[in-house]
């Protein structure tokens, strides 16, 4: 199928992207990389009256470092940016760990950070890595300008906190923890399908190695991300062991997930999948997180 007809506008500058979109935030799209929203409107699913074109916003398109060791990133940063890039294997390296699941070559080297946030599928990984990192999301429009943390902005399927007239401009993750250690995990049927269920993880000890944070975040087992919250304070204040690890797993897909029952797999398949998954992803980053002492 064909898109249907539509006006294509490509500003000048953010603040002229801010200002059309306000006058036309209820029949307006913004175009960045185009791998979600570009098939939605093949199909007739979306069929805005103008697509922003944003790519030639040169100042969404940044990577760096604040004064705190943080790390900041344009809404606009590419998939293949992020993956290459050697200061965010630096300073995020459980981000950089991440990349590589994302689709494939070709659509990595187009889509952007900025539009799979917003678009917020519920089996994708970059929101509930987000979430893992305590990751805060800087939003604009022509009135206003405010930060929404990453477990606050994705508020149902497909669904975010953007208010109309509001886009995403960027990204920013907190310094790592000294003692801290991270995990990526998903299962797929196929390399590149969207997973049946993954998860990201982040830990941190304190100087005598008792969990001083623990972060578990899945994906493809609700309406978005989901923090296991019951799993990750049954860690906090303890000192960590293959057992315990096992049991917050356990209590994760037993009690922090409501998995769907659909086409793809069953619920009780997915909730075996989390807590295996979940496993292996607080092993490794109780792992990573040793060997900083």
């Amino acid at each position: 199928m064909k898109p249907a007809p539509f006006e294509y506008v490509v500003p000048k500058n953010l603040n002229d992207c801010l200002n059309f979109l306000y006058q036309h935030s209820e029949t307006a799209k913004i175009l960045a990389g185009g791998q979600s929203l570009i098939p939605t409107m093949n199909f007739r699913m979306a069929q805005p009256e103008y697509l922003i074109d944003i790519n030639n916003l040169n100042e969404l398109s940044f990577i760096r470092t604040d004064k705190t060791g943080g790390l900041q990133m344009g809404a606009l940063i590419r998939h293949h940016q992020v993956e290459n890039d050697p200061l965010i294997a630096q300073k995020a390296p459980l981000l950089h760990e991440v990349m590589p699941w994302i689709g494939h070559v070709q659509i990595r080297s187009r889509g952007t950070i900025g539009g799979s946030l917003v678009h917020a599928d519920p089996a994708a990984e970059l929101p509930s890595a987000m979430v893992a990192l305590n990751a805060r999301f800087k939003v604009k429009s022509k009135k206003k300008e405010r930060w929404i943390p990453a477990e606050q902005f994705f508020v149902g399927l497909f669904a975010t906190a953007l208010e109309p007239g509001e886009m995403l401009v960027e990204i920013a993750i907190p310094a790592m923890p000294l003692h801290s250690g991270y995990s990526f995990q998903e299962y797929s049927r196929r390399k590149g399908d969207f997973a049946l269920v993954g998860v990201a993880c982040m830990l941190v000890l304190d100087k005598n190695k008792v969990c001083e944070q623990a972060r578990l975040v899945y994906m493809g087992v609700g309406e978005g991300p989901v923090l296991a919250a019951q799993a990750c304070q049954s860690l906090v204040g303890k000192t960590l062991t293959p057992d315990l690890l096992q049991q917050a797993a356990k209590i994760a897909s037993q009690n922090d997930l409501t998995p769907p029952n659909d086409m793809h797999a069953s619920s009780a398949y997915r909730r075996h999948l989390a807590e295996v998954l979940g496993h292996q992803s607080l092993s490794q980053s109780l792992e990573r997180a040793e060997k900083s002492f």
